[in-house]
């Protein structure tokens, strides 16, 4: 905490690099790669001044283990270089030269904050308040429920009355408290009690907790904002009909597919034949921009909130719902404004023509997800009208069901010509939760899966971002705002690399196709085990993965840096959802400043820049607290229906824990050998393959002592059961004789 130097989670910092004797010794893979090491450093791992015990530790001549530095985020102990080395050189004099030589493979390089370049953490925290230790009357201390955190005191006249005699009434009571200050000496910052929450482990006191942690703006629109809109009842002024007439798609077989319970449409597509293969698609999105005139106190707020934020029972929306839900939304059977891409396009998915424009539009049916996968999968099946939402425009059902099912052929070619091109995808389980109508408590749970319908939808708002993004960067090459993904860290990779190929499973992550294309052939597999590796490796691999983000081309000196490394496209950005992302509002306008619709929007580089990183900074928090919030419904599922009992597979092994990914439920648990009944544990490198020795205890149930051994892709039986502190659950697993094998799960799944 001290070389954080006062800095939160998320902060933009300057660091000074520590000399590099301070920096950590990564002494687990120094050790059990002694046999690759220089022969001098050989020698000087087992020089009289420092030897190994049997158990691979350090030991001085003395006989005691040196002090270490514990990281109990990873599981794992650290020394210092200056440290090691001290132990086993044998003249001072040559200690600078082994400091110079020593392998950098082996360290990881330290350093401490020196400045605070920008507050991006909100300062505000959830927690708990007692009283001080010290029996200090005028502060307590607040304790954040975010280890990340720093213990802050604050004034007790800040605390409810009753606090100072009767502490213990408020023990389950959170509160919010803000950081106002935090002195270089002191390991407590100062703060302010801002006010009580409510009780923990409560859904709505907890997620108001999340929202003002993360700085997520929740309050009501202003009046100031609310009078921007239009009056109601409102209509498309006539003017409009005439500009769009080019554009005017009401008399297509216009329609929308999305999830069943969405309010919020915002995407259409349309497909004509036009002969010989070749068909007119076309992909509209509501046209925002049309409503949120720039510079406005609405447009303001909704710059700054710059996302809607999505949390499993609400939503808080980025424009007020009149826009949301009615205006913007493409609604069936209403004219609505559009702005649309559209092309000429063959079977195979090659692009023969492309145009940009404002448009007018008149979805005749409003999907879900579940009706279209119903046409790809039934393709000759005589659906009926009561099957489906009401059809308007005089089109029948086989009208709409002929189309999706081109849109799908189409589709399925573009993706391959995605993947061929190096493209790269890792689904991970996504849940989503039913929830008492009454109490609001989670009753149920399903898996998300991602069908051919949404495979539809993605391919063509792909290629509508795709295609805006070139248009715009070719018209404004200074101001143009486009999304890139940097290549994953390094370090990272070549260390996933080396795990797989330990365990023998060579992947080639030289490049994101290449990376995809293993993935594939390690686990082409139907089976519930391949399925269960593909899982694992997924998770792997996505944490060496970099965040995308939005930038201003006019910020970046060098176009390489623009590339979208998953997608593998030089130029890509993010036009089709504007009722949700501020981002595709900005460029909606620089679209229509492309196309002649207006003027260029006003501003320099730096103005797009510093747009652009508030919707980075707004859409991760958002991430942030959509997580947060899943995981608070998991854990209230957990206490609520629970013990559960799981499949799992490990995915990560440390000395005293392991990572278990519960297949069904895509969550990651540590397990902690103390909280397992057994008799002992050993962790040893086997090549490189991290094992953990359990020796399980004789009980009355098992009668004799069994040996289990723990590592990457060994399949456990999970028992998730919910703690006594609120929101909180834990993980152990079954004995081994009591765990299932492959075969067995195969069959279960199977029926």
């Amino acid at each position: 905490m001290r070389n954080r130097n006062r800095s939160l989670n998320g902060d933009i910092v300057s660091v000074v690099i520590n000399p590099k004797e301070e920096w950590k010794v990564m002494d687990d893979d120094f050790k059990n790669e002694l046999d690759k090491v220089p022969l001098d450093f050989q020698q000087l791992a087992l020089s009289p001044h420092g030897t190994k015990d049997n158990k691979g530790d350090i030991v001085k001549n003395d006989g005691t283990t040196p002090q270490k530095n514990e990281n109990k985020g990873n599981d794992k102990a650290y020394l210092s270089l200056g440290d090691y080395l001290k132990m086993r050189v044998k003249s001072t004099s040559s200690f600078p030269m082994m400091v110079e030589k020593f392998p950098e493979k082996y360290l990881q390089k330290t350093g401490k904050v020196v400045c605070i370049v920008e507050k991006k953490h909100s300062r505000a925290c959830t927690g708990y308040i007692r009283k001080m230790a010290d029996g200090n009357q005028d502060r307590v201390l607040f304790s954040p429920i975010d280890p990340r955190l720093p213990r802050l005191t604050v004034p007790m006249k800040d605390c409810p009355k009753g606090f100072a005699e009767r502490p213990e009434d408020y023990e389950t009571t959170l509160f919010i408290a803000r950081i106002s200050a935090w002195s270089e000496t002191s390991k407590f910052a100062s703060g302010t009690l801002a006010r009580s929450l409510g009780k923990a482990g409560q859904i709505e006191p907890e997620t108001e907790g999340i929202l003002i942690e993360n700085g997520v703006d929740y309050s009501e629109f202003p009046l100031e904002a609310l009078a921007c809109l239009p009056q109601t009842p409102w209509s498309i002024p006539q003017v409009e009909y005439g500009k769009r007439k080019d554009f005017d798609f009401r008399k297509e077989c216009l329609f929308t597919i999305d999830p069943a319970t969405a309010r919020d449409l915002d995407d259409a597509v349309h497909c004509n034949s036009l002969g010989g293969g070749v068909y007119e698609i076309g992909v509209h999105i509501a046209d925002v921009s049309f409503f949120l005139e720039a510079k406005t106190p609405l447009d303001i707020m909704a710059g700054n909130r710059a996302t809607s934020v999505y949390l499993v029972q609400k939503v808080i929306p980025m424009l007020p719902r009149l826009l949301c839900e009615q205006l913007c939304s493409l609604n069936p059977d209403k004219d609505r404004l559009s702005f649309s891409v559209v092309w000429h396009i063959n079977q195979h998915g090659d692009i023969l023509e492309e145009k940009f424009g404002r448009s007018i539009i008149r979805s005749c049916v409003k999907l879900s997800y579940q009706h279209a996968q119903g046409f790809i999968e039934q393709p000759t099946r005589q659906w009926t009208n009561e099957e489906l939402p009401p059809i308007s425009e005089g089109f029948s059902i086989e009208d709409i069901k002929s189309r999706v099912l081109i849109l799908d052929k189409i589709a399925k070619n573009l993706r391959k010509k995605r993947f061929d091109n190096g493209a790269l995808r890792l689904d991970q389980v996504k849940l989503q939760y039913s929830l008492d109508p009454e109490s609001g408590l989670p009753n149920g749970y399903s898996v998300y899966q991602q069908k051919d319908s949404n495979k539809l939808i993605e391919e063509f708002m792909l290629l509508a971002n795709m295609a805006v993004a070139h248009k715009i960067y070719k018209t404004f090459p200074a101001i143009a705002v486009l999304r890139r993904h940097p290549s994953p860290q390094k370090k990272m990779v070549d260390d996933l690399v080396e795990l797989c190929n330990n365990m023998g499973l060579p992947i080639d992550a030289s490049n994101s196709g290449t990376l995809q294309r293993s993935l594939v052939a390690l686990c082409s597999g139907d089976d519930y085990e391949s399925k269960a590796k593909m899982q694992i490796l997924t998770v792997l691999c996505s944490k060496p993965m970099q965040t995308a983000r939005y930038f201003c081309t006019g910020c970046l000196d060098d176009e390489a840096e623009f590339h979208h490394y998953a997608l593998n496209v030089p130029l890509y950005t993010h036009f089709t959802s504007p009722i949700r992302r501020y981002a595709d509002v900005m460029v909606h306008r620089l679209l229509a400043a492309a196309l002649g619709y207006n003027e260029p929007p006003v501003g320099s580089s730096i103005d797009f820049q510093h747009r652009s990183s508030n919707c980075n900074d707004k859409k991760n928090a958002s991430k942030i607290v959509q997580e947060l919030s899943s995981d608070m419904f998991f854990a209230i599922f957990v206490k609520e229906c629970g013990p559960l009992e799981e499949h799992g597979m490990v995915m990560g092994v440390m000395d005293h824990s392991f990572d278990v990914l519960i297949l069904k439920l895509g969550v990651v648990k540590r397990i902690y050998t103390d909280k397992l009944p057994l008799a002992s544990s050993l962790f040893t490198k086997n090549h490189k393959k991290p094992e953990l020795a359990l020796s399980w205890a004789i009980t009355d149930m098992h009668h004799t002592e069994v040996v289990q051994t723990i590592t990457i892709f060994t399949p456990v039986n999970c028992v998730l059961k919910a703690e006594d502190k609120a929101l909180k659950w834990s993980a152990t697993i079954r004995h081994p004789n009591d765990q299932p094998n492959f075969a067995t799960v195969n069959k279960e799944v199977e029926e």
